[in-house]
């Protein structure tokens, strides 16, 4: 089993979520792996997809909120990150019901 805690910069964090979200209707698009990487290295994205590959729900949702404590993200950095989220979605232009979805539960996730 997979640690909940993780020694991840706010970056790498980010990244993670990112890749999260990105992962809902079940394929990365090279426009949303091309936004991501603009804030990490194709190293470190490498590194936290192969983390997230091995993650099931449960851990990955429990790593990002372990992540938002830790940091000790405001509203407003929630806001910019769902904001992020919502970007990444409409960066290959499509924007489904799975996406709008996940977005959803993001915001009650994290706008606790």
């Amino acid at each position: 089993m997979t640690s909940i805690n993780t020694d991840w910069t706010r970056k790498e964090f980010k990244a993670y979520l990112l890749l999260y979200a990105s992962e809902t209707d079940q394929v990365i698009t090279e426009e949303e792996k091309e936004l991501i990487l603009e804030s990490i290295s194709k190293g470190d994205y490498h590194k936290i997809h192969d983390e997230l590959e091995q993650d099931n729900d449960y851990q990955s949702v429990q790593k990002i909120l372990h992540n938002i404590e830790k940091y000790n993200y405001s509203k407003e950095d929630v806001s910019g990150l769902l904001r992020d989220i919502k970007n990444l979605f409409l960066s290959d232009g499509h924007f489904d019901t799975v996406e709008k979805n996940m977005l959803i539960a993001l915001k009650r996730l994290l706008q606790k």
